[in-house]
């Protein structure tokens, strides 16, 4: 099953038959940080590029909630940010998001049986990945929204591991309001009679409608950005249903929603061994330098205030909000004129880090 939108969103392409072959690593047994196992485990990716001879020029990349390794494709690419005529790119797959071992395709614990997980086992699961391709170093880790998330944790789990963290629309710890939208959008699935406690034999079609109409719509976007979307403002409502329409194309599966979503919610960088859940401690110990990029000044699903303080604490880091005013939306695919911005920022970051690749 292919989730080929963030969000709801539709992200570049889903896997095309011109995509680059998906592949599986199978590792039998995932150790999760609370102390359960995910049986049978394996890991989605897939790779862009041609890694160099003393495999030095990998840059591995993260997922959002909801979304699968095409969620940052607009910055991947001959002559894009994450050139791949000078990087291997390894794009992976979190857990639960429907290609990696998740509750939706998971044999032995199916469903609402699944073990919960975090974030950081998010980020352990592509570290044993690189570890089978012999990758020691990388260039970069690079995700969005949750693959942001991630990716400021790669600074805290594996600090030596990266020369560089770039992470579009994070969080370091997620906020209040983020757990809020998450939760009503939980409710939205779990109130439809479909749902069966999760134990449903088809999708709970009108929980998906209204989880749209909570995200992508509101969450998602700003003001500003529905106002530009419906100049004659009752035109939004069927660009609403639109937005409906497409998650329901997505495939995407509601216990696998649900168990991404409690990880979300409970994600705090400091809870890493030897932080004593002081985040912003952990902050402070990433080595790497960090570029973290927000959508405007408004997200409406990650506060921007988030990124603003994380980028403050991290000793080498910069923060640049793109111009835009499609909040959380920004890092996707959907404005040209903000994709050529955070190809430009981010390319121009990597330079000034320093000589990589072939």
């Amino acid at each position: 099953m292919l989730a080929a939108a963030l969000l709801g969103v539709p992200i570049a392409s889903a896997h095309g038959l011109d995509a680059p072959q998906h592949q599986l690593y199978r590792m039998v047994d995932l150790p999760l940080e609370g102390g359960d196992t995910i049986k049978d485990f394996a890991i989605s990716y897939v790779t862009h590029g041609t890694l160099n001879a003393d495999k030095s020029n990998a840059i591995l990349t993260t997922t959002a909630i909801g979304g699968n390794h095409h969620r940052i494709d607009f910055l991947i690419g001959p002559g894009k940010a994450l050139d791949t005529n000078k990087y291997f790119i390894v794009a992976s797959d979190a857990i639960g998001n429907g290609l990696t071992t998740s509750p939706s395709n998971s044999v032995s614990r199916h469903g609402t049986a699944f073990p919960h997980f975090g974030i950081r086992d998010m980020v352990e699961s592509p570290k044993r990945l690189l570890d089978h391709l012999g990758i020691t170093h990388l260039v970069a880790v690079a995700g969005a929204s949750m693959g942001g998330m991630q990716a400021l944790q790669w600074g805290v789990s594996h600090p030596g591991f990266m020369d560089t963290l770039i992470a579009l629309t994070p969080m370091a710890r997620t906020a209040p309001w983020s757990i809020a939208v998450n939760e009503a959008t939980r409710k939205a699935l779990m109130l439809d009679p479909a749902f069966k406690d999760g134990a449903y034999d088809r999708q709970p079609e009108q929980g998906w409608r209204l989880r749209a109409d909570i995200l992508q719509v509101l969450a998602a976007r700003t003001p500003e950005a529905l106002r530009g979307i419906a100049p004659r403002p009752l035109d939004i409502l069927p660009w609403i249903q639109g937005q409906e329409e497409a998650v329901l194309k997505t495939g995407f599966d509601a216990n696998d929603w649900i168990a991404q979503t409690w990880a979300y919610d409970r994600h705090n960088i400091g809870e890493t061994p030897g932080f004593s859940g002081d985040h912003l401690k952990a902050l402070a110990a990433i080595k790497a330098r960090t570029l973290i990029i927000t959508g405007g000044n408004l997200d409406l699903y990650n506060p921007v205030e988030e990124a603003r303080e994380a980028g403050g604490y991290i000793p080498q880091a910069s923060v640049v909000a793109v111009p835009s005013v499609q909040g959380h939306t920004t890092a996707t695919a959907t404005k040209a004129a903000d994709v050529d911005y955070m190809n430009r920022t981010v390319r121009d970051f990597l330079d000034a880090a320093g000589p990589r690749g072939r």
